[in-house]
C-alpha cells in the first residue's frame, strides 16, 4: 500500500483530476499492474516524473512518486502533456485487458473452466521487486507474463521476501561483499489482500499475510510471515531467499510455499484444476493434497492417482547437488503424524522421497517426491529432458532412459520484456508486430531476412553505443562507491570502444558455467583482443550463491584480469547482476558467450535475448543451443564431446573459443564492404532473429504447456 507521503493531498488532487481520481491516484493504480514493465510508453511516463529519481529507485514507480518534491508534484498535476500521456497509457492498458486472447480463441468446452495454479520460490518480474535469484525466477516471471498475454486462467503462489537474494558488491581487488537491504513493502507495487492464514509447520502454527502482485491479467499471491503473533524464527521464514539458515530453515520454507500456498489459494478463492510446480521446492503441496483426499475417505492409491493426474512438474536442475535433500529425521520432525494419516509405515512414507524407497539411509529428495506425485513431468530443453531421464532412472525402476516418463518443454523468453526500447521503432517499421492478442505462432521475425542490411547494422551500432554510454556511467558509479579518486575516474569516461566487437558474459557464477574459461591462455586471448585494427572487448557480470566461495573466487579471478596490464580497458565486470544489467548486456553486446560443462546447463535462456536485436550466440552445445544452432545463426564451440577429465575438457573448450574467435567471429565482424557494413555478419544477424525470435519465446512455451500438460491435467 502507498505510504501517506506517496499520496497527494485533496487540494492537489483536485487540480489534476482527469477521468475520475487525482493524477497521483491514477499513477498509483497504473503502477500496481506490472503490465507497465513490458510497455515502453508506461515506463517512460513514470520516468518522466523525475528521470534521476527513476534510476535511483531502480525504476520503482511508487518509490519515485514518494520522493518527488512538492514543487515537482504540482508541476506533474498540471502538466497537460503528462496528463495526455497518462490517459493514453490507461487506454492502452484497458485495450490490453479487454483484447480477445489466444486462450479465449482456442479453449473449447470444458477447457474454458481450467484454472492453473503455479508454484515457484522466486519471480523475476522487474528489478524493483527483488524476489528472485537467477534463471529459475527469470523463467517464472516470463512464464507469468506470457500466461497473461495469452489469456490463460492462471494464478501463482510465491513468497514476498523481506531481504530476498543478496546485493553484491565487488571490491576493487575482487572480493565479494554480501549485503541484504530490506525491501520496503509499502513502496513496492504489491497489494495487501487483507487475508491472513495459519500454516501448520511442525509444531508451529505460523501466521502469514497474503499480498497480491498483479501482472497483466495474472495475480501472483505472495506469503509474508514477518508479522506480529509469530515467533522470531517463524517471522524469519520469509526473510531470505536461498540463504540465511540451515537445512531446517530450508525445509520450513518449502512447507510455507507448498502447503501455505494451497491454503493461500483457498483463502483468496482460487480453485485450481491444474497444479504446476516450477522446481521441487513446492513438492509438499501435492503431498498435502494426497493427505486431504485420504482424510476425505479415498484410498491412498486412489488419492495419489488423482493428485498425479492434475499435477505438472518442471525440473530445472541436472546437477545432483542442486536437488534439495533432507535427512529422514528432519522430515519426520515436521511430519510426525503423516504416515499414520496416510495409513502407511514411517519407512513407506519416507520412501515417497527416495530414489530407492527401501534404502533407509537415503535422504528425502524434494525432486523425487515431485516426480512421484506428478503425471506430467518435463525438463526445460531437449538435451535436458534426455539428461533428466538418465538421471532419474532409479526413481522409476527403469532399466533404460527411454522408459522414464519425463518429457521436455524448451524454455523461452518474454520478447517484449527483453526487447530494447530503442529497437521498438525499428520493429514497427520492418517487422510490424501486433503484440496485443498475439498467439504462440505469430512470427513477425520471419520477415527479418528482408530487412535492409544498413538498417539492421545501424540498429546494432546504435544499441552498442547506448550500451557503452550506460556502462561508462555504471563503471564510474561503481568506482566512486569504492572510494575512487578523480584520477581513477578519468579513464572511465572513455572506457570501452563504441565500434569494437563486444562480447558479453552475464549469468550465475556457478562452477560449471566456467566464467573465467576464456582466460585459460591469457597471452593468446590478449593477442586477439588487442589487435589495433580489430579490437575486442569483454564485459562480465554475475553472482555466485552467497555461500559459494568457489563461485566468489571466479568473480575475483575475472576482476583481477580486468586490472591486468594486458586486459585493462578491454575487460570489465559489473557488480550486482540483476535483470536490469541482464537487459543492458543482452541488448548491447554483439556476441553472447556461453561455455558451461555439457550437459550441466539445463536451458540457459540468457542466450535467447540478444537474438531479438540480431545478437549472435557463441556457445557450447548445451541447454537450448543444440536445438537452435544451424551453422548459419551463430557459432558452436566444439562438437558436444564430453570428457571425463575436467582439465582436458577445459583445454579443449578453451581452444574452441580461441579458434572460433580467430578464424570466424573477429574476421567476419571486421570484414566490411565499401559502405562499412559487414555483410556476412548482418546475414547471420538476420538468421539469428529468424530462427530464435518466435521459436524460443515463452508464448510458444506456455502454449506447449497448455496443450500437452494443462489441458490433459484439467480433463
Amino acid at each position: 500500500m502507498p505510504t501517506k507521503s506517496a499520496r497527494p493531498s485533496k487540494t492537489r488532487a483536485a487540480s489534476g483530476a482527469v477521468g475520475g481520481g487525482s493524477v497521483f491516484d491514477r499513477l498509483d493504480a497504473l503502477a500496481r499492474n506490472l503490465w507497465w514493465t513490458w510497455n515502453p510508453p508506461a515506463r517512460m511516463l513514470f520516468e518522466s516524473l523525475d528521470p534521476a529519481l527513476w534510476r535511483a529507485t531502480n525504476q520503482n514507480p511508487l518509490l519515485t512518486m514518494a520522493h518527488l518534491g512538492e514543487t515537482r508534484r504540482r508541476v506533474v498535476e498540471s502538466d497537460p502533456g503528462l496528463l495526455a500521456r497518462l490517459a493514453a497509457v490507461e487506454k492502452d492498458l484497458s485495450a490490453y485487458l479487454n483484447a480477445k486472447t489466444w486462450y479465449a480463441r482456442e479453449a473449447q468446452g470444458p477447457e474454458k473452466k481450467m484454472q492453473v495454479a503455479y508454484f515457484c520460490m522466486e519471480y523475476a518480474v522487474h528489478e524493483c521487486l527483488p524476489l528472485y535469484a537467477g534463471g529459475l525466477g527469470v523463467l517464472a516471471g516470463d512464464h507469468v507474463k506470457s500466461a497473461s498475454d495469452l489469456g490463460l486462467p492462471f494464478a501463482c503462489v510465491g513468497v514476498l521476501w523481506k531481504y530476498g537474494y543478496y546485493r553484491q558488491e565487488i571490491q576493487p581487488e575482487g572480493s565479494v561483499r554480501v549485503l541484504y537491504p530490506e525491501s520496503p513493502f509499502d513502496r513496492l507495487p504489491v497489494r495487501d489482500t487483507g487475508k491472513r492464514i495459519v500454516i501448520p509447520i511442525g509444531k508451529s502454527k505460523v501466521k502469514a499475510r497474503i499480498w497480491s502482485l498483479t501482472v497483466g491479467r495474472v495475480n501472483v499471491y505472495l506469503l509474508d510471515t514477518d508479522i506480529e503473533g509469530n515467533t522470531p524464527a517463524d517471522r524469519r521464514l520469509s526473510h531470505f531467499l536461498y540463504a540465511g539458515g540451515d537445512p531446517e530453515y530450508r525445509v520450513r520454507q518449502e512447507i510455507l510455499l507448498g502447503i501455505g500456498g494451497l491454503i493461500a489459494l483457498e483463502a483468496v478463492g482460487v480453485e485450481p484444476t491444474v497444479f504446476h510446480l516450477n522446481e521441487g521446492h513446492a513438492a509438499f503441496s501435492p503431498l498435502e493434497r494426497v493427505r486431504r483426499l485420504v482424510k476425505e475417505g479415498h484410498g491412498l492409491d486412489e488419492a495419489i492417482s488423482l493428485v498425479r493426474s492434475q499435477s505438472v512438474f518442471t525440473t530445472h536442475t541436472p546437477v545432483p547437488e542442486g536437488n534439495d535433500r533432507f535427512e529422514p529425521s528432519l522430515v519426520m520432525k515436521y511430519f510426525p503424524d503423516l504416515p499414520k494419516e496416510l495409513g502407511v509405515s514411517k519407512e513407506e512414507f519416507l520412501g515417497m522421497g527416495r530414489e530407492d524407497e527401501h534404502d533407509k539411509k537415503e535422504p528425502f529428495c524434494m525432486t523425487v517426491l515431485a516426480l512421484k506425485l506428478a503425471d506430467h513431468c518435463n525438463g526445460v530443453a531437449a538435451l535436458h529432458g534426455d539428461t533428466s531421464r538418465k538421471m532419474w532412472m532409479k526413481t522409476y525402476g527403469a532399466k533404460s532412459a527411454v522408459e522414464v516418463p519425463i518429457s521436455h518443454v524448451t524454455n523461452g523468453i518474454h520478447p517484449e520484456t527483453w526487447l530494447a526500447d530503442e529497437a521498438r521503432p525499428f520493429y514497427d517499421k520492418h517487422l510490424k508486430p501486433k503484440w496485443v492478442g498475439a498467439g504462440p505462432t505469430d512470427d513477425w521475425w520471419a520477415k527479418a531476412g528482408k530487412i535492409p542490411a544498413k538498417d539492421l547494422w545501424d540498429l546494432r551500432c546504435m544499441l552498442r553505443r547506448a550500451f557503452v554510454a550506460e556502462l561508462r556511467r555504471r563503471l564510474r558509479e561503481q568506482a566512486v562507491y569504492h572510494g575512487a579518486s578523480t584520477a581513477d575516474l578519468i579513464p572511465l569516461y572513455d572506457a570501452l570502444d563504441e565500434n569494437a566487437l563486444t562480447i558479453g558474459f552475464a549469468r550465475r557464477f556457478a562452477l560449471y558455467k566456467r566464467a573465467p574459461l576464456i582466460f585459460k591462455d591469457a597471452k593468446r586471448l590478449a593477442k586477439i583482443m588487442n589487435d589495433a585494427e580489430r579490437p575486442v572487448q569483454l564485459v562480465f557480470s554475475g553472482k555466485a550463491h552467497p555461500m559459494d566461495e568457489a563461485g566468489h573466487a571466479y568473480v575475483r579471478t575475472v576482476t583481477e584480469f580486468c586490472r591486468h596490464p594486458d586486459f585493462k580497458g578491454r575487460v570489465f565486470i559489473l557488480q550486482n547482476y540483476d535483470t536490469a544489467i541482464g537487459k543492458l548486456l543482452t541488448q548491447g553486446c554483439d556476441v553472447w558467450l556461453n561455455n558451461p560443462i555439457r550437459p550441466m546447463e539445463a536451458s540457459g535462456t540468457s542466450g535467447m535475448k540478444p537474438c531479438l536485436v540480431g545478437g549472435l550466440n557463441c556457445s557450447i552445445l548445451d541447454g537450448w543451443w543444440p536445438e537452435a544452432y544451424d551453422t548459419t545463426n551463430g557459432w558452436a564451440l566444439g562438437d558436444g564431446t564430453v570428457f571425463k577429465d575436467r582439465a582436458k575438457q577445459d583445454r579443449v573448450d578453451a581452444e574452441a573459443i580461441y579458434s572460433t574467435l580467430e578464424k570466424s567471429v573477429v574476421p567476419m565482424f571486421y570484414d566490411r564492404d565499401k559502405n562499412g557494413i559487414p555483410q556476412e555478419w548482418v546475414k547471420m544477424m538476420k538468421r539469428s532473429m529468424e530462427t530464435v525470435g518466435c521459436r524460443f519465446s515463452t508464448h510458444r512455451m506456455v502454449a506447449e504447456y497448455t496443450e500437452h500438460f494443462y489441458w490433459p491435467a484439467h480433463s
